[in-house]
Parts: structure tokens; sequence; C-alpha cells
């Protein structure tokens, strides 16, 4: 199911008596902690408290570069925040172009800001291009001091404070995530034991369709705790930076998301509390609050008029579907750069980069001041100033007043010789939102890292957040079982646990004496203990919890057995209609077993949506050195024909039908990493796909592919033979199609490689 080193194992093994470590001796997992972060730390892209605002003071109000407050310059660009513990800058970044692009996190000195360590990760099956790497910011834990990352192909990294890998998991196999040329990515945010990540995402059953869903994973092991899904279908990716606040005693995770709107989750258990729709595409502002008030904002097109963009004002106290609010002034374009507050004050640069001041209580504009052209990067308010960075190359600190703005420094950055945007020739764009740490000032730029601010660090006492642990109380009102989402084989045993919550989403207690019971699987389940049974099939059901007598609650987890290799699959046992159980993206992608010509096989039906082209799943992200082998059958008309291919370890061999090529792809917009040979074929007719994937001894991977008419001898030779230096070393198998009139697939073959 996961793919850990031996660290991760052990605590793997720990967490199944659900217990945590800590100084203060053994804890239940979600028990109550406090939360505090040291001032002088910026552990998530918004700062300590999620808001943007830091409460340092003495901070620079100029700068030259390398000239007065200069610090120093890196050459590690990027498009996300920094964030700063202690004396290490982290930023997530991609690494090399070409070929040997990847996607990286680092941890530089914030002294010199010299590289500490870097870890670099491939991307793959993911189709956002190599000039939109690294949107999300990585997240500290304070607890830990581990870090977590979410890459742009949707893979969860779990790192310590020197760099060494805990845990991955492979977000973007296992629940197909939904990744466009944008590039758009949620960063994490942690709370308690979980850290808490989001995308656009289809995966089986109940939930496959596609939605934007929250994830909840064990910050130690990278276990899937909760899920949730508390909107709609999504218009696009995303990358609104989340928030958690407590308004009227209750703790709200608060995020903008693919589908237009703002949702609001008990941040420990994932039950949605309200929803606020708010745009017809994507929210990638944050939100803020003050008191009830939830400030959110937009750049597109509102629900009720023709204007683009609005800032608004919202009742979090409220619960369900809100509809009103207290308070919006529209058309404005707030599409990116998200808002602070300062007292009675709300500032936020729309995206043609004014800078607007609002009254909190009304929303009455109350001055506005030009910083550029373009606007991307959110506000950070320090000091009683306001430091910001332009998608025009200049950075700016503003001292903002009651009824204007006093700029007080305009840098404008060198000009761009190597982005990551790989655009360059203009001054150095400014993307994210800077951190301040120990009177210093982070930003990332298109082509580097800066710092500005004393040559040595400000010494800072005290907290920058000291949140008393709160604890559950009262009657258990919800049940969570967890790990909730489970990827198993057959025969293996998984302990699972019923966890009590209460109204306000706050642990309880585990439930010793839960009723448990499957549904759609075979196997046995006593005490929390799940066997499952030793048949080598595929299955996909749920184990149910059921607690209470006077009170009923039931809480569930998912889960998927994989069938074994050797796995053949001929479709011939499936009903007309019937999808795999537990394939990933089968039923969003309209996969489904249909008669063609008198035989069983797996049809992607006609769709001339945006699902005519997508990735399906179908067994497990830790598999590795394997073949697999698959008839295909394309369509064609209006001379647009069908794109259909097989996916081993990570990597995909297709048949294209309009170029009337052969291409095995890691990763399809990074073309240089494609291997392809002409090869001619025809609609309505089969073909035979054979990928072979195998680890050599010195790190590399090689993968081959062949393709030839369906029944005719297989070729002695390969078509492509290609040896990755940075390879995929592990992936599920799955299959590709872009068929707007569909396709059809047969005869599955998966062996291990011998």
């Amino acid at each position: 199911m996961m793919m850990l080193k031996k660290t991760g194992l052990l605590l793997a093994l720990v967490l199944t008596a659900g217990l945590l470590t800590s100084a203060q001796g053994p804890r239940p997992f979600g028990a109550a902690q406090g939360r505090r972060v040291a001032l002088g730390d910026w552990p998530e892209a918004r700062g300590p408290n999620r808001d943007g605002v830091s409460q340092e003071t003495g901070l620079v109000d100029k700068w030259a570069l390398n000239g007065q407050n200069f610090l120093w310059r890196v050459p590690y660009g990027g498009r996300s925040a920094p964030i700063v513990m202690g004396n290490r800058v982290y930023v997530q970044n991609p690494a090399g172009r070409g070929a040997a692009m990847q996607e990286r996190v680092m941890a530089l000195d914030a002294d010199t800001g010299k590289v500490v360590w870097e870890y670099r990760f491939n991307v793959f099956q993911s189709d956002v291009p190599p000039h939109r790497v690294g949107w999300a910011s990585p997240a500290a834990d304070p607890d830990t001091g581990n870090i977590y990352a979410l890459s742009v192909g949707a893979q969860v990294v779990a790192l310590d404070k020197d760099g060494k890998l805990l845990w991955d998991r492979s977000i973007g196999e296992e629940f197909a995530a939904f990744t466009t040329h944008g590039g758009r990515t949620m960063s994490p945010i942690i709370d308690g034991d979980l850290v808490i990540v989001s995308a656009a995402i289809s995966s089986w059953g109940t939930q496959g369709n596609r939605a934007h869903r929250f994830l909840g994973l064990d910050k130690r092991t990278g276990d899937i705790v909760w899920v949730a899904s508390p909107g709609g279908r999504p218009y696009d990716t995303a990358y609104a930076l989340p928030t958690i606040a407590t308004i009227n005693g209750l703790r709200l995770l608060i995020a903008g998301t693919g589908d237009g709107a703002i949702h609001a989750l008990k941040p420990q258990s994932g039950e949605k509390v309200w929803s606020f729709v708010a745009a017809k595409r994507a929210i990638n502002t944050g939100a803020v609050v003050k008191g009830t008030s939830v400030i959110v904002s937009h750049g597109d097109e509102n629900l009720d008029t023709s204007e683009l963009g609005m800032i608004g004002a919202i009742d979090g106290s409220q619960t369900g579907d809100l509809k009103t609010t207290k308070w919006a002034m529209k058309g404005d374009q707030f599409g990116f750069s998200s808002p602070v507050i300062d007292g009675t004050r709300i500032y936020q640069v729309e995206n043609g980069s004014r800078l607007k001041a609002f009254d909190l209580e009304s929303g009455r504009e109350l001055w506005r001041q030009p910083l550029g052209t373009v606007q991307k990067a959110p506000l950070v308010l320090a000091d009683g100033k306001l430091y910001v960075g332009t998608e025009s190359g200049k950075f700016f600190i503003v001292r903002p007043q009651a009824d204007k703005a006093e700029v007080l420094s305009e840098v404008a950055l060198p000009i761009s010789k190597d982005s990551v945007q790989q655009q360059e020739g203009t001054p150095e764009p400014i993307l994210a939102g800077a951190a301040v740490s120990r009177g210093r000032v982070f930003f990332v730029s298109s082509d580097a890292v800066y710092a500005i601010g004393p040559k040595t660090a400000k010494a800072v006492t005290g907290g920058a957040v000291d949140t008393p642990a709160e604890k559950g109380d009262g009657a258990p009102a919800f049940v969570q079982v967890a790990p909730t989402e489970l990827v198993l084989k057959p025969g293996q045993t998984v302990k699972l646990h019923a966890r009590l919550f209460d109204a306000k989403g706050r642990f309880l207690r585990e439930e010793p004496s839960a009723t448990w019971a499957l549904q759609g699987l075979k196997g046995t389940v006593a005490d929390g203990s799940f066997t499952v049974a030793s048949d080598p099939i595929e299955q996909a059901g749920t184990i149910t919890a059921t607690v209470g007598a006077d009170v009923v609650l039931r809480g569930e987890a998912r889960a998927r057995v994989v069938h074994p290799l050797p796995w053949t699959e001929t479709f011939d046992t499936y009903a007309d209609g019937a999808v795999p159980p537990g394939w990933i993206n089968a039923t969003a992608g309209k996969f489904s077993i249909t008669t063609l010509e008198g035989q069983k096989v797996l049809q992607k039906a006609p769709d001339n949506t945006i699902f005519k082209r997508l990735r399906a799943f179908i067994g497990p992200p830790d598999w590795s050195n394997y073949t697999f082998e698959a008839d295909v059958r394309g369509t064609t008309r209006r001379r647009q024909m069908s794109d259909i291919g097989i996916t081993a370890q990570r990597y995909s061999l297709v048949l294209y039908g309009n170029a009337q090529q052969l291409k095995l792809e890691p990763w399809e917009p990074e073309t240089q990493r494609t291997a392809t040979v002409p090869f001619t074929w025809k609609a309505d007719a089969w073909y035979h796909l054979k990928l072979r994937v195998e680890n050599t001894p010195d790190g590399k991977v090689r993968a081959r592919g062949k393709a030839w008419p369906a029944g005719e001898t297989e070729p002695a030779q390969w078509m492509i033979d290609k040896t990755d230096p940075i390879g995929n070393r592990q992936g599920a198998p799955g299959l590709f199609v872009d068929a707007e009139f569909g396709a059809y697939i047969d005869n599955l073959k998966l062996v291990a490689n011998q």
C-alpha cells in the first residue's frame, strides 16, 4: 500500500497498537494536543497562524540588491513560497531541465543560503508541463521537525529534518489525481497527528466520481485517516492556501477548491461544516478569518452576474450550504493573491497588481495603490508593513495607513537568465509570498531565493502560536474508521481502529467494543482485525464499525484487494455494464464491460468531455519489475483517431492514432524523456502491446516496448529500448486512453519479470 523505509515501517508497527510515543509517554493517536510555534518560525506558506501575518518587529523597511540590508541570493528559483524552521529555509522547486528534470525539496542555511540538503523526486503520469513544476509549498511540523510536500503529480513526500525519506504516498496513482497544464497544486497543512492535502481525484465505488477531495494522512506513517468530499465536480485544479481557524469554539479547516467553492471541515475528523459556492471556476486565493467573518475572494465569473471577481465576507458560524454574504464587492479580479487582515482593514492585491484596502465590517474600499501590472503573490503583513513581490519582477515594502499606502521600498530584480518558467529576458517574476523569520524576510523569484535583513539573526523568544490542548467532551457524535483507504493483498491482515469524536470534531477515545462487518469483501473481521481471504481475486468493498445502542453511529473504511501476479484478465466472467472492482478512475472514465463481436472486452465509452482523455490504474503503486501486455483497439471519426496504451511502473506505452507513432512516456509533457518510433496502425482492428520495465543494479531503470497486430507472431526485437538514469523504480499498472469516439481493451496479462 505504501512505500516505506525501515524508519516508517517501525512507526507503522508502533501505530498498530493505536499509540504514539511522546515526552509524556504513550497517548492515543489523535488525542488532544496543543499547537506551539516558536516566534521566528514560519512553518507553512502563510506563516505560523496561516493568515500571512507575523508578530515580529524591527524589520527592514528598505533594501538594495547587493547593498543595504541585502543578505544573500542563491540560484534556486521557484513558484512557491519558502518556509522557515530554526536556521533552515525550505523551498520546493524544479531541479534540472529537459530529460533530467525532477521536483525537489531543499533545505538552505538561513545565514548564508548554502544548501544543507536536497531531496529529489520524479514527476510521472502527470499532465503538468516542465515550466509549471513546483506550485505547492512544503510544510514543516513543529512537533517532529519533519517536512511534508505535495508534488505536481500528487505524490505526498515525508522527510525528516535531515532530508531522509520517511514515507511517500502516490495520490496520483491511488486516486487518479487530476493534473493539468496549469500545474496548480494545494500546499499541505499540518494539524495534530495529521498532514492534510487536497486534490481533484476519482477512485472507485462511491468515490468513483471526480471531485476535489481532502485527505487526512497520519503524518508519521502516511496511512490515510479520512477522506472528505465536501463539494461538486471541479472546473479546474486549484492552489488556494488552506487555513485553520476557530469560530465560536469550533475549529475549522477552511480552503477554496476547484469547484468554485470555499469549504469548512472539522480538521481531525474530515466532517463537512459548511460550503459557500462563490465562482464558476476554481478558487485560488486563501481565506482569512476575524471573529465570525471569513474573508473570501476570487477572480472569475460570479454566480449572479457577468462581472468577474469578488471579495466578500461570509458568516463562518453557520452550517450547511451557505447562500448569502455579509457583504460582497464585485468587479475586481482577486484571482491569485490572498488577503491579510490588519485590525479593521483588509488588504489584497488584484490581478492587475493594484493593492487595495477595504473596511472589514462593510467592505467599503478605503484606498488603492498601484504596484505593477500582473500579480500572483499574496501579501505578508509584519511590523506594520506589507511585504510583497509582483509578477512584473519587483519587490515592495509598503506601509499601509487608514487612508493611503506609503511605498517605502521598490526594488527591481535582475533580468531573468535561468527561470523555472523557462521564459527569460524580463525582471525575475515573483509568484509566491514571503516568509518572515528572526528579523529577516525571505522570498523566491523565478530564478533565485533571496534573503534581506541583518547578517546576524535577531534573537527572539516566546511563541508565535501557543494554543492549549482542547480535549473532547460529551457524547460521541461521529465514528471514524482508520486507516480508511486500504490497498491489500490476498491473505493480508490489517488492524483498524474505531475512533470516536464529539460534536465539535474533537477526539474522545478509541472504541474497543465496536461491532465490525464486511460488505463486498471476502475475509474475516474481528475486533478491528481484517484478514483478506486467500483467494487470488480482485475485490473492493467496505469494513464497517457500528458503535452505540441508544444512539447508533457507523463509520467505514474502504479496501480494494489487488489480484496478485501473475494476472490474466479476459473479462469473460463479467456482465455487460460491469466495472472491475477497485479499478481507479474507471467509473469517471466511463470504462465498463461490453460484448464486441461476440467477445467480452473492456470499453471506454465515447465521450466528448474532458473525460475522453484519462489514466486509469488497476494495481498497487509499489509493484516493480513486471511486464504488462494487452490487446487494444481504437476508433476513428472526423479524422480523429484514438490514442491508447498501457502503463507499467510509471511508464506508458501508447499507440498514437493521428500521429501513427508508438511512444514510451514516463511524463508526457516532458517530451525529451519520451522515446518515439513510427508505427502504422488502423482503427477498428486489434493490436497487441507489450511493456517490460525492470530495475537495474546500477540504480537505473530499463523500459522496453513493442506493438504488433493481434494474432500475428510477436516480433523478436523490442521497438523501443530505453534506459532511464533517473528512473521510476516502482509504480502501478494502468491504462491510458484519449478517445472521443471510444476504444477497447482486452486480454490483459501481467507477470513478474524472470
